[in-house]
């Protein structure tokens, strides 16, 4: 079968390749999995190019098939010493259809199935999971449907479930347009929580108020502060989930939190700041600068990273398993995703359209369909 794969050289070329392996074999739990998609997340870009330049690609053929070089600056090369010389299969998500199982009773009852999985090397045209981990689809789910079951519907449901364990009220979101941000949106709708949405342009506002959010900032605009104090207040929000991660937008989402965290303060004044704690959570790299924190909020603050893995590991699989059969059960209406562009896996390998998917801009997702 092809499968995609990713490696780093010691001098700092990345090599994207389709390479020829063999199909798995599966034991009695396992079943084959024929994947018919699979999307291009912006999770999935530091495995695929590992912090490569994508400006310096360059096409090339290994073995008759499709492939690129670029380079690595040598900033992004000293994080990478732990994959330098690996051949490693890329996509952590996708969906298709079983189409052999292990002798099992669980791995046979998926037998001619639509099934997602979150397993990583999905890149593929097949893959072998033990069947406990595939997530089945409700009778009439395509692959197309369930393809990005996983990391933005999980993330978003995180978000939420974090919110509530840590005791905030409401939730502001950056990046707020994407595909994940419209499944907040209808999420805290659904579930009675006050959502602060960010995003960069006119167009995005009035996407994610046609889908019915009540708070919506633009960070272009020169009202954007007081635009955000206003929100704050209404909410009371105090958790962030950012995105971008570089430059200055969480230390502003932190000044404005102080800010309505001080809106009707009556103690005394205190050099220390509100008592109020802010938190941000950077869970992208949207923005690849540097992360500037001006430290004006007083002293109740944090900023750490937020990944999927870490929560689901926390929240155990009883938890996890609610959450993925919620994702199910509202794949058509709340957790619907859509793409751009499909392509094949040696189109995925074109240069002109990794300038494109590689952007991560709002509106061009693409899906990978492995068999065409």
């Amino acid at each position: 079968m092809l499968q995609m794969q990713s490696t780093v050289s010691a001098d700092g070329q990345v090599s994207l390749c389709l390479a020829e392996v063999d199909t798995p074999t599966l034991s009695d739990r396992d079943v084959l999995i024929r994947v018919e998609a699979t999307p291009i997340n912006p999770s999935d870009l530091g495995l695929l190019f590992g912090g490569a330049d994508v400006a310096t690609i360059e096409a090339r053929t290994v073995d008759g098939q499709p492939g690129i070089t670029a380079t690595v600056p040598p900033a992004a090369l000293a994080g990478l010493a732990g994959r330098i010389g690996q051949s490693l299969p890329c996509g952590n998500e996708g969906a298709g259809t079983v189409v052999s199982a292990g002798s099992d009773p669980g791995a046979q009852a998926l037998l001619g199935k639509t099934v997602a999985v979150l397993g990583g090397a999905m890149y593929s045209e097949y893959r072998v999971m033990p069947a406990q981990h595939c997530l089945v689809l409700h009778d009439g789910t395509t692959a197309t449907e369930a393809a990005s079951c996983f990391v933005n519907p999980l993330t978003a449901l995180a978000m939420v479930d974090t919110m509530r364990s840590e005791g905030h009220s409401g939730i502001v979101h950056t990046a707020a347009a994407s595909n994940l941000g419209q499944m907040l949106v209808k999420i805290c709708q659904a579930d009675g929580v006050d959502l602060v949405n960010i995003v960069r342009r006119p167009e995005q506002v009035e996407l994610l108020r046609s889908l019915g959010a009540g708070h919506v900032c633009d960070s272009s605009q020169e009202s954007f502060h007081d635009d955000l104090v206003a929100a704050l207040v209404a909410t009371k929000a105090t958790v962030a989930f950012d995105a971008t991660g570089g430059g200055r937008l969480a230390n502003r989402i932190l000044n404005a939190m102080e800010a309505a965290a001080s809106a009707d303060a009556t103690a005394a004044y205190s050099r220390y700041g509100s008592t109020t704690h802010k938190q941000v959570y950077i869970y992208g790299g949207l923005e690849r600068s540097v992360t500037e924190l001006t430290r004006t909020y007083g002293m109740a603050w944090g900023i750490s990273g937020f990944l999927l893995p870490n929560f689901l590991a926390k929240v155990g699989p009883a938890r996890g398993q609610e959450l993925r059969q919620r994702v199910a059960d509202e794949l058509s209406t709340t957790f619907t995703s859509s793409y751009t562009k499909q392509v094949s896996l040696a189109a995925a390998l074109d240069p002109a359209e990794i300038a494109v998917y590689a952007r991560q801009a709002t509106g061009e997702k693409y899906l990978i369909a492995p068999h065409t």
